[in-house]
């Protein structure tokens, strides 16, 4: 999912949404927010040895974790139904298959008995490995099933150690089955290496990375984020676009999610009434290493391949998501019965990797359509994309040439009386 931003991924759609003028819609029929559904959060506990180590606030890291689950348990809404993961926190060997197996449901995800969730965080202690990889694919299991939001919030103070299960591979993975889910990553004493692998794992699904390294800071980020899962979010539906307008899944006013293979084109096709505008934005996230110079390109095209408006855009490689849009209106018709228009949109891509780096899945790529009642004047804006501003446009230069030739003349009558005099 790319909601929000980045979001994440969602909030950028938005954005796009916003720059060409567009809005979502009030009766959209896909990927709304239905409340119908707790949200549901997991928070994964990195217990491995290495949480011993006394650097926070003069405690260990695994006090420092104790202490925030405890008031973050304390403050977490009634809405939430919230579980806790840990990893690394049974198996004290050397035995490497086996300590990459170490991931445990330490209290299940439903509504919460704080007493009871408190005990259970009371017992762990500093045990095993890193199994990261392993603890995220059980953590997506443990939060299966219904509409409402999904959040995993991972606490860890160092990378994996269970290759070649890479993370971030399996955080995208989880993110190209589009349930919806978002996963924050908080990294305690961070290195380099530990925040290069998080922030990967949280950019793969549109969450957060987040450096912390007092225990204050840790009970704030984590409860931010466990708060954040009961605000009404807006879900994108899976969909998947073909290669050719002639096969092109039909869709209706609202927000979607794909992926799309570097350099490939997808195809998505909606149904615009005469006296109806079509307006789409689309957002592709570099949620891996790409090389600089890149584009995206979102195209309105006839079902006969004729272009009918587009719109693209362009990065350098300071940027993680890039965002489009276009607007075409359909003028309205004097017969009644007259037929509604397919339009097939074409999403493009220029992004490229260097050798090494995984093409599959695909990039995320997040989708806007919204048809709504067209402007009253639909060839105004059709021409020349400013609607009825185009007559202010106009106006202005007016009256900029009319000032210009005004100023022009006093300034010479000004200069013939300096001379006279």
């Amino acid at each position: 999912m790319i909601t929000r931003t980045r979001l994440a991924a969602g909030a950028c759609a938005l954005l796009a949404a916003l720059a060409a003028g567009m809005a979502f819609p009030a009766g959209a029929s896909a990927g709304e927010p239905t409340g119908e559904d707790a949200p549901k959060v997991d928070l994964v506990l990195d217990v491995s040895g290495s949480m011993r180590t006394r650097d926070i606030d003069g405690g260990t890291r695994m006090a420092a974790a104790k202490q925030a689950f405890n008031e973050v348990l304390d403050a977490t809404p009634e809405e939430v139904q919230l579980g806790i993961r840990t990893l690394g926190a049974d198996y004290p060997g050397d035995d490497r298959k086996t300590g990459c197996k170490d991931t445990a449901q330490l209290y299940p995800v439903g509504p919460l008995d704080r007493t009871e969730a408190k005990t259970a965080v009371a017992t762990l202690s500093p045990t095993g490995w890193t199994p990261i990889g392993p603890a995220l694919l059980k953590a997506a299991g443990d939060l299966d099933g219904g509409d409402g939001s999904k959040r995993i919030v991972l606490i860890s103070d160092g990378e994996d150690t269970c290759a070649p299960l890479d993370p971030c591979e399996v955080a995208r993975e989880i993110a190209a089955k589009g349930i919806g889910l978002t996963i924050d990553t908080l990294g305690l004493v961070p290195n380099t290496k530990m925040r290069q692998q998080l922030s990967c794992i949280a950019e793969a699904t549109g969450g957060t990375y987040t450096s912390v390294e007092h225990t204050e800071e840790l009970t704030d980020k984590v409860n931010q984020l466990v708060d954040r899962a009961a605000d009404p979010v807006v879900t994108p539906v899976a969909t998947e676009g073909a290669d050719a307008c002639a096969k092109a899944p039909a869709l209706k006013s609202g927000l979607y999610t794909d992926r799309e293979e570097f350099g490939q084109q997808r195809w998505y096709r909606v149904d615009v009434e005469p006296g109806q505008e079509l307006r789409a934005s689309v957002s592709v996230g570099a949620d891996r290493a790409v090389n600089p110079s890149y584009g995206v390109l979102l195209r309105a095209v006839t079902v006969h391949g004729r272009e009918i408006v587009r719109g693209e855009a362009a990065g350098n490689g300071r940027t993680d998501v890039l965002s489009t849009g276009l607007r075409y209106p359909k003028a309205e018709s004097d017969d009644d019965d007259a037929a509604a228009e397919a339009v097939c949109l074409q999403v493009t891509n220029s992004f490229s990797v260097a050798s090494g780096v995984k093409t599959t899945p695909g990039l995320p790529l997040e989708l806007t359509v919204d048809v709504v009642d067209g402007p009253g004047d639909s060839d105004d804006v059709a021409a020349f994309g400013l609607g009825r501003g185009w007559w202010l446009l106009g106006l202005l230069v007016l009256v900029g040439f009319l000032a210009g030739l005004l100023w022009g003349w006093l300034s010479r009558w000004r200069f013939a009386i300096w001379r006279t005099n």
